[in-house]
């Protein structure tokens, strides 16, 4: 899967700017934007999925222009075949876990779900293992449970790619670990590929094949995570490496993983 992005966008509030110009290719099934608080990695994010406006530029995903300033296209977000998973999983709070997951497919006008979408519904149900749980709601959920109903109501329409916003940062330290292959096998159960976003090495370490270095608005590197010295021979990542590369200093010699902007606007 290939995605080109190659954006502009300056954001204003209360008297501060922030100008993100960020351009990078990924054409791998798991790619992850790395960078601190005030990147511009969740306007990047929503840039893709049509949420966010560039003021120019132009994105692609396999081969699908979705944004081209100069040609005047602006696919609407509905129409992108973009699955998003919000940070906060935004879950709506009066519908149950089946009416969650089924709502993408569900015509506004029909009071009762279609007898194939609850048959798609009970799969998912099936698969991200929520039976029994149906007729709850995200409040009664765990934390881990409200992630796999907000990742079965993203991936029940079948997208051509799957993005991510910070998926882990609303579980606790322990829990990150097992959601993180949870995730894995469920990107290679429906063979989607997806794009993260995160702040957290470990992110990077588990999931990319693929990393973005996003700081302050630019793309410091795109780097093949899938070869040495991030590998070894037998293809297992090297976690030392790769911290050392997300820790690395830049050019001004400051350390990209602890730098904050001033003027940051997430």
């Amino acid at each position: 899967m290939r995605i080109e992005v190659d954006i502009r966008k300056t954001l204003r509030s209360n008297g501060r700017e922030f100008v993100l110009d960020a351009r990078f290719t990924c054409e791998d099934d798991c790619s992850v934007v790395f960078g601190p608080s005030g990147a511009g990695k969740s306007v990047t994010l929503r840039a893709i999925a049509g949420l966010e406006v560039p003021d120019q530029g132009r994105i692609a995903v396999a081969g699908k222009v979705l944004f081209d300033s100069s040609l005047g296209i602006n696919v609407p977000a509905r129409d992108r075949s973009v699955a998003y998973l919000f940070q906060d999983y935004a879950l709506f709070p009066h519908l149950s876990v089946v009416e969650n997951i089924g709502f993408g497919l569900k015509p506004w006008w029909r009071r009762r779900p279609s007898p194939d979408l609850m048959r798609r519904v009970d799969e998912l149900l099936e698969l991200f293992e929520l039976r029994g749980l149906g007729r709850a709601f995200p409040r009664e959920l765990s934390g881990g449970q409200r992630q796999r109903v907000a990742l079965a109501r993203a991936l029940i329409r079948h997208p051509d790619v799957l993005l991510l916003d910070e998926p882990f940062a609303a579980l606790d330290p322990l829990l990150r670990n097992r959601m993180r292959g949870e995730l894995l096998k469920t990107r290679a159960l429906f063979k989607v590929p997806m794009l993260a976003i995160t702040h957290d090495p470990e992110d990077v370490s588990v999931l990319a094949e693929t990393v973005v270095v996003l700081d302050q608005g630019r793309v410091e590197r795109v780097v093949d995570l899938k070869v040495s010295p991030y590998r070894d021979g037998e293809g297992r990542i090297s976690d030392a490496s790769v911290r050392g590369l997300l820790t690395g200093t830049d050019k001004s010699g400051q350390a990209l993983l602890l730098r904050t902007p001033i003027r940051a606007v997430k």
